[in-house]
């Protein structure tokens, strides 16, 4: 029996960037999921890099990790995150992987002493990426990203432009995202940059069917019927997507707008009707305010842009949702705690309250790495809930080794290379790596939990496989007196050679991880880790009122002094040492 071919759904955007493509594309995947199809999404990039991997966080945000070690664009954690499809190295290239892999063809002789062009070598070698990423799904998404009339984007609008003809009318359809501006002094909403938009993207030979409208407030008829008059569409096919509380209930207006009815009609698909209420309960939980909220600082170096967190703020967001609770994230600069008091600068943050819970995030490099071991400091001495992710594993141990077990040296040789006290070295895999790109322990790992810790109380099994990115670890020569003064290293690989998760025995909630347990947290599904986290953040708010009733002080002065950084000298620490934690 011949199965079906697949469907391709082609998402480009117009007007500005950012303006919500990836979003689209995940809530069209997860409105067709909802409806019994088997879908999956895959994000085309125009930039030259072979991944973003290389890339500063402040240009590019955050890159997420799938299970086989691909470094990839932000995008892909909302597709895994609205979706119930895992994102693999298929799911994701650039402009630079595709040039790199014709390059290497040519110069394998593989052309034939053929003159290489766009057309048809690029252009070709796009499709066959796209075709293979689509095997065996249903649907295809396929998200082109920059703005329509880039010329990086030029390749990829031509390579979709051809799979019509590739694959059938019948097969294709295009979805084209635009910004309605309102302009408030003439108190109306502008559809003339949607026109040009639909007018330069027709120019390329691709005519969108569907039109999703991006506006700061609903339209009303009239402007959707105005877009459609002059942009060639029907009515019906004109979608608003305007600004929503949460982004948990972006699916169910694009329902409600008739879009997956639209787009099963218009790719002539039978489906069952769409079961929704999955996404009605989290976003009713999300954005209901009668819940407690508990306050998390996330203590980083790259608060200027929350984007390089998207993932741990949306795990976040989810262990809220399991713990019918709302999670406030506080944003504090690293750096403004190596001169700052950190309770004040903590309490300064978060309006004169004190925060419920600590959590240190990934990073890279010695700058602002003394304010996190501060703050790590602060949250082990003052019975805060603490949770260390990668570098923030790293950061908790240096600490512990500084003031509880006598290594008042201690430090990581990212830091310090030459250092007589690395209680984080570099993993001997590490040492002889030239090409820095895609070089990294990358992917899912297994991991041991050990009897009677924590973590395996958290998790509930004894092997976990979690996703990795890092270049250093815990050095092996210190765990013995690291252990014997109270540091417990309940995680670790599978023939215990490397360290994967410290805790505290006498603390209410200490934990620190080497691998990035938010790549696998999603609304349906949180995160065990973040979970039981949030849960300690509630019960020390709870316990903190219950000290205030009694008379404690809960009052607060100063402020953390903050050093402003920019993106200049976040690229200097990425290409003087390409690591990542």
């Amino acid at each position: 029996m011949q199965s079906r071919p697949t469907k391709y759904i082609f998402v480009t955007g117009g007007v500005v960037s950012s303006i919500g493509k990836g979003l689209t594309t995940a809530c069209i995947g997860a409105l067709l999921e909802a409806r019994g199809l088997k879908a999956t999404a895959v994000k085309l990039d125009p930039y030259i890099n072979v991944d973003p991997g290389t890339m500063s966080p402040f240009q590019h945000g955050e890159v997420f990790v799938t299970d086989d070690g691909a470094e990839t664009d932000l995008d892909l954690g909302h597709y895994e995150r609205f979706l119930g499809t895992r994102m693999s190295k298929l799911n994701n290239f650039t402009s630079g992987k595709v040039y790199e892999t014709v390059i290497a063809n040519e110069r394998r002789g593989d052309y034939l002493g053929g003159t290489v062009q766009v057309i048809p070598h690029i252009t070709d070698e796009i499709k066959r990426r796209l075709k293979l990423a689509a095997e065996g799904f249903d649907i295809c998404l396929v998200e082109v990203g920059g703005t329509v009339g880039d010329i990086e984007s030029l390749p990829f609008l031509e390579a979709i432009r051809q799979m019509r003809s590739d694959v059938g009318v019948q097969n294709t359809l295009y979805v084209h995202v635009t910004l309605v501006p309102h302009i408030a002094t003439a108190h109306e909403f502008k559809t003339k940059p949607t026109q040009h938009s639909i007018k330069e993207i027709t120019g390329y030979g691709i005519v969108p069917s569907i039109i999703i409208c991006r506006s700061e407030q609903p339209l009303d008829e009239k402007i959707k019927n105005k877009i459609s008059l002059f942009c060639n569409v029907s009515p019906n096919c004109v979608i608003n997507a305007p600004d929503v509380k949460t982004i948990y209930e972006l699916p169910l207006h694009l329902n409600n707008e008739g879009l997956d009815q639209r787009i099963v009609e218009l790719l002539n698909m039978w489906t069952g009707a769409p079961k929704l209420d999955p996404w009605t309960k989290i976003a009713a939980s999300v954005t209901d305010t009668s819940r407690k909220t508990v306050t998390i600082a996330m203590v980083g170096k790259y608060v200027d842009l929350t984007e390089s967190y998207k993932s741990l703020s949306e795990a976040l967001i989810h262990s809220g949702v399991a713990n019918n609770c709302k999670v406030k994230i506080v944003y504090v600069d690293s750096e403004g705690l190596e001169t700052a008091e950190v309770e004040h600068a903590l309490k300064a943050a978060n309006n004169g309250e004190m925060v419920d819970a600590i959590l240190i995030p990934g990073g890279f490099g010695v700058r602002g790495s003394e304010g996190k071991i501060a703050a790590a400091r602060f949250a082990r001495e003052r019975k805060v809930p603490f949770f260390g992710i990668c570098l923030g594993l790293q950061i908790a141990t240096i600490e512990y080794a500084r003031h509880v077990a006598g290594l008042k040296e201690a430090t990581s040789e990212e830091f310090e290379p030459n250092s007589s006290c690395a209680v984080i070295h570099i993993m001997d895999s590490q040492k002889k790596v030239e090409q820095k790109g895609g070089s990294m322990r990358l992917g899912a790992y297994p991991c041991s939990l050990k009897t009677g810790s924590k973590a395996r109380e958290i998790y509930g099994k004894a092997q976990i496989s979690e996703r990795h990115r890092h270049r250093f670890e815990v050095n092996n020569a210190y765990r013995d007196q690291l252990e014997k003064a109270g540091l417990t290293f309940s995680g670790t690989s599978p023939d215990d050679t490397l360290a994967e998760i410290i805790e505290i025995k006498d603390h209410p909630w200490f934990v620190g991880v080497q691998f990035h347990p938010e790549f696998q947290s999603t609304p349906k599904i949180p995160h065990p880790l973040f979970t039981s986290f949030v849960a300690a953040g509630l019960a020390a708010k709870e316990k903190s009122a219950v000290t205030v009733e009694k008379g404690g002080d809960k009052k607060s002065s100063g402020s953390p002094s903050q050093r402003g950084v920019t993106a200049n000298a976040v690229q200097q620490e990425l290409t003087s040492s390409l690591t990542r934690n």
